[in-house]
């Protein structure tokens, strides 16, 4: 799988599980990393830096959604190897 596919799949897992990805222009020099996951008014929200590389929003999304249990909902074979490994890039 391509990484623009891999993004799109982490994307609609994320929409699964309730959590909204937004991708936002945040401030470098104000932020911690190039984005994460919290909690506002109850309900996740994935903030990733826009301009990001497509590795890092793959990374960043992953490693959220590593989080959430996934045990009983299908993902996608190399979308599970993925949120299973540590990877890409770490």
């Amino acid at each position: 799988m391509n990484d623009h596919a891999l993004l799109e799949q982490l994307e609609e897992l994320a929409e699964r599980l309730s959590v909204t990805v937004r991708y936002e222009n945040i401030a470098r020099e104000d932020a911690y990393g190039r984005g994460g996951l919290c909690r506002v008014k109850g309900e996740y929200v994935l903030f990733v830096y826009s301009r990001a590389t497509l590795r890092e929003k793959i990374r960043i999304i992953s490693g959220s959604l590593r989080k959430f249990d996934l045990g009983g909902m299908y993902v996608l074979p190399a979308l599970r190897e993925l949120l299973d490994s540590r990877g890409p890039d770490g």
